[in-house]
């Protein structure tokens, strides 16, 4: 089987919310890439930010066929040493954003990201291929 890819929260909700603009992009995504899609904690988290309960999420995420994969200690170490150097160039969060543990979770597994939103990816984890429009 050809290499996981990690989905990034906003191609997942341009699916589950039918998006004017990007659903069919997105869901085209999904298809070249079934059986392949990871996700993690913190994608399933901000699925949960639109959902009504837990078994709503789990619902999207079997009939979108992702694959739910914990982060490991390598990846959040990841993500503190890319905020460390967010926080050192002028960045003004307190904690770590969503984008920093995403990236650091394919950085450590060694996977493409399927995203949209590819700024603060190319800035803090370059080495990690962005499959993005």
């Amino acid at each position: 089987m050809s290499e996981n890819v990690l989905v990034d929260t906003n191609v997942l909700l341009d699916v589950l919310n039918s998006d004017a603009d990007w659903g069919h992009w997105s869901e085209q995504r999904l298809s070249e890439f079934a059986n392949r899609l990871v996700i993690n904690s913190i994608i399933y988290t901000e699925l949960c930010h639109t959902s009504a309960d837990v078994e709503q999420v789990d619902t999207a995420v079997n009939i979108l066929g992702l694959d739910f994969k914990e982060m490991s200690k390598e990846a959040l170490f990841l993500a503190a040493q890319a905020f460390r150097i967010y926080r050192e160039g002028g960045g003004t969060k307190t904690a770590p954003l969503a984008d920093f543990f995403i990236g650091a979770h394919a950085l450590a597994l060694k996977i493409p990201i399927l995203t949209r939103d590819t700024e603060r990816y190319r800035s803090y984890f370059p080495s990690v291929p962005l499959i993005s429009p």
